[in-house]
């Protein structure tokens, strides 16, 4: 009887395995966490605000892996091929889940059905930028001297496929100028290209340049979302200054590979949710620059797949293309 039972719970055990992980051996080592962006950008910073909390709650270390290239689409990648055993996650964003898919034509994964939602984190406008010390001051100035200086008329971005990439893109179209994109490998290096005089400007994640813009290294000539940023309320928006129908705002969120069990995503995802609803958390967030947006994990991969159908018909019109 007893070699019985224990054949019988051998051959049941690879299907109670997720049943198992749910209620308690999981986590049993520490959490490695992709970001698609260099040290020091917007995905690295955002977790770092929830990493504390993750350790407490999880009782496990959490290791940050960043591997920037490609608009994030490098790490994304290293994220969807890893064993879906709980233990490997994906800082994503706009680039990865809502751009993406429509601008690349050669994926070697599918980001919403390899690296589906745990949960979403925050929200926050772009924000177009210059060397602070440059002679000009609005939106209508950079675009005459984008036509003055055809040579001069490049922007740097956080890498192609980013929102910061199309953002670019779109605002050339939309000004009837022709600008040259420069891609970098994250936010970060992006901005100190315009720091550096490298490229005229960049439309990139608001938080990054906050500090800079603060300090009078780089300029605000306006944010990218139809209504005016709560964390920069005098910085006029775009459509404000004459760029018509031009609404684009960033988001990021924690994905996990696809197999890993829904038990596992949810308790992720209720952990990420609860963080950010304390207050000390939440206006660490908002003084970053950023809006706290929690949602769980379908809550979130009704989300992506939205923002991949606003998506796909502006990369289409912009004609932008990745191999």
């Amino acid at each position: 009887m007893t070699t019985r039972r224990t054949i019988l719970l051998a051959g049941l055990s690879p299907l109670c395995a997720p049943f198992v992980w749910a209620q308690g051996t999981w986590p049993n080592k520490p959490l490695r966490f992709v970001i698609g962006g260099a040290s020091g950008g917007d995905s690295d910073i955002l977790l770092r605000m929830l990493e504390n909390r993750l350790r407490e709650r999880l009782g496990q270390p959490i290791i940050i892996d960043p591997r920037p290239g490609a608009g994030g689409m490098l790490g994304a990648e290293v994220a969807a091929r890893s064993a879906p055993d709980g233990y490997t996650y994906y800082i994503n964003q706009i680039a990865s889940h809502g751009i993406g898919p429509s601008l690349y034509r050669r994926l070697s994964f599918d980001p919403l059905k390899d690296l589906p939602g745990v949960a979403r984190i925050a929200g926050m406008p772009n924000v177009l930028i210059i060397k602070g010390d440059s002679p000009i001051s609005s939106v209508q100035e950079l675009a005459n001297y984008c036509r003055q200086n055809p040579a001069r008329a490049n922007f740097s971005s956080a890498g192609s496929g980013t929102s910061s990439h199309l953002a670019g893109v779109l605002f050339g179209m939309r000004m009837g100028i022709e600008v040259q994109h420069v891609p970098y490998r994250g936010t970060a290096p992006s901005m100190a290209a315009v720091l550096n005089g490298e490229t005229l400007f960049a439309i990139g994640a608001a938080p990054s340049s906050r500090l800079q813009v603060l300090g009078g290294l780089l300029k605000a000539l306006g944010v990218s979302t139809a209504q005016r940023s709560s964390t920069m309320p005098e910085v006029p928006t775009l459509q404000e200054q004459g760029v018509p129908d031009f609404d684009v705002s960033s988001w990021y969120g924690v994905t996990a590979p696809a197999g890993v069990p829904m038990a596992i995503r949810e308790r992720l995802g209720a952990e990420v949710v609860t963080a950010l609803q304390d207050a000390t958390i939440a206006q660490r967030v908002r003084d970053f620059g950023a809006e706290p947006w929690p949602l769980g994990p379908a809550d979130y991969d009704s989300f992506m797949r939205r923002e991949v159908a606003v998506w796909a018909p502006i990369v289409q019109a912009s004609g932008a293309q990745i191999d």
